[in-house]
């Protein structure tokens, strides 16, 4: 019963992506990139086929999935639609491999934008557009969408959402999740359009915005041009792309309340308060040490502004190669890698409510020592937050850390140094993207073996699910009854 269920589940998942390729089919129809519709027509019709048979064996059964099968759901269904997402690239022979082939899609649909790929343009425009793409639907979440399109699957939509929303408190903002998840999607492609539409009045051609808004949108980072944002040379097009990499990284439930006008969900709101004010530091430092290389303010904020936006909401465009820039620049860069957007967003990263809850209990252990018999708590929100949260939180960064010690140690294996390994390890776990010196924003990831292309998808997914989700199946409990 269970793997009919989780059957049913994933398949349903897969054929929703599957008639989402209608789009880049659409694309290489229009472009006569023939050759390519294969590619997409093969796998899409298998996954709806299995789709429709499963449905078929399960109309009359009625399914419940316990915490633990929603896990499963939820871990699998990442995992077989970065199989699907890869097909396209290797039955189409683009990518060498299926390892490479697997990693470009994981990093797609994770939104961590690290490629395999050194001449993306002269990919076909289609099989550049089905990258960003994966982007867009691994932004917001494969099974989000699902539950808000196909409400009446027959199991808990809000079980298997929180396995996949990203942060450590998961709430819904209306009683119903599916509701929910439809509003969320509706703000979302509200701001693809938008940003699509500014970047066509910007020079943009249509297959280039609506590649770069799904790329935005999802902070993921695929870009139809090999030197990324910087290959336009137009700083209408960094500001716009700047600011919605800026907006990606807020909890998009906050737009919800500023729709319907809850100011005081917004006000009080503590994680975007301390987001705001690190965009703010970060950019204006880096912004006065690269004056020098751009030679005037108003230039250096343009590109400084951009790199934050970029790197801490882990999209990973870039309009200038920041490994030349001043040491203080990099440092501030390399910081912004360790700390990610706000939760509920779709950046990647630890997410800055973790810092903030971090800092806060830090700041009670300190109160603590002048005050042994006092009682502190932690206010989130101007709210009191639970007891356990702390400890939520330390556990998070225990097993964040000694996952990026792990694939520092894989990525040592192919023979680069300390800082590409370690940057390579904070950029695949952070679903950040490029990291620095041989991972560096110019760069790519195909030069490692296939056996660390498959650890790095594995990290990606993981660090897309919060970790937990994924590496939950190797506790020796999980399988117990």
């Amino acid at each position: 019963m269970i793997f009919l269920s989780l059957a049913r589940l994933i398949t349903i998942i897969l054929s929703i992506i599957s008639i989402t390729m209608v789009i880049p089919v659409g694309v290489a129809l229009y472009y006569g990139e023939f050759h390519v519709i294969s590619g997409f027509a093969i796998p899409g019709i298998i996954c709806i086929f299995f789709a429709i048979l499963f449905f078929f064996i399960t109309r009359k059964k009625n399914f419940h999935l316990s915490s633990r099968a929603g896990f499963g759901a939820v871990a699998l269904s990442w995992i077989f639609a970065s199989l699907l997402g890869a097909m396209p690239f290797f039955i189409t022979g683009y990518s060498p491999s299926f390892a490479d082939a697997f990693f470009e899609s994981a990093s797609g649909f994770t939104t961590t934008g690290a490629t395999i790929f050194s001449d993306v343009e002269s990919l076909p425009r289609s099989i550049n557009l089905w990258r960003s793409q994966m982007h867009w639907l691994g932004g917001m979440g494969i099974v989000a969408l699902t539950v808000a399109l196909l409400p009446l699957l027959g199991v808990g939509g809000f079980q298997l959402i929180k396995a996949e929303t990203t942060g450590p408190e998961k709430g819904k903002i209306t009683p119903k999740i599916t509701v929910t998840a439809k509003i969320l999607w509706f703000i979302y492609l509200g701001f693809t359009i938008l940003q699509t539409v500014l970047l066509l009045f910007a020079g943009m051609d249509f297959v280039d915005a609506l590649s770069h808004s799904f790329a935005t949108l999802g902070t993921g980072g695929f870009s139809t041009r090999n030197a990324s944002i910087s290959s336009y040379n137009s700083a209408l097009i960094d500001w716009i792309c700047t600011i919605f990499m800026f907006l990606s990284g807020v909890n998009f439930s906050l737009y919800y309340h500023l729709i319907v006008r809850h100011g005081s969900e917004i006000k009080d709101n503590t994680e975007l308060k301390a987001y705001i004010i690190i965009f703010l530091i970060a950019s204006l430092g880096i912004t006065v040490c690269v004056i020098p290389q751009y030679g005037s303010f108003v230039n250096a904020l343009r590109h400084g502004a951009f790199q934050v936006a970029s790197i801490m909401t882990t999209t990973g465009f870039y309009t200038a190669d920041y490994t030349q820039w001043p040491q203080f620049a990099q440092i501030i860069i390399f910081a912004l890698m360790l700390i990610g957007g706000c939760s509920g967003s779709t950046a990647g990263g630890v997410k800055v409510i973790r810092w903030v809850i971090l800092g806060k209990q830090m700041g009670n252990e300190m109160r603590r020592m002048i005050h042994p018999h006092g009682i502190f708590s932690i206010q989130i929100n101007k709210r009191v937050g639970r007891k356990d949260i702390v400890y939520n939180v330390a556990a998070f960064m225990f097993l964040y850390s000694v996952l990026v010690l792990i694939t520092t140690l894989v990525a040592s294996l192919n023979n680069i140094d300390l800082l590409s390994s370690l940057t390579a390890s904070l950029a695949l776990v952070g679903n950040i993207g490029p990291g620095f010196g041989a991972v560096g924003p110019v760069q790519n990831f195909g030069f490692f073996n296939d056996v660390s292309k498959y650890w790095f998808s594995f990290v990606m997914i993981a660090g897309r699910l919060e970790l937990y989700t994924m590496l939950i199946f190797f506790m020796p409990s999980f399988w117990k009854k």
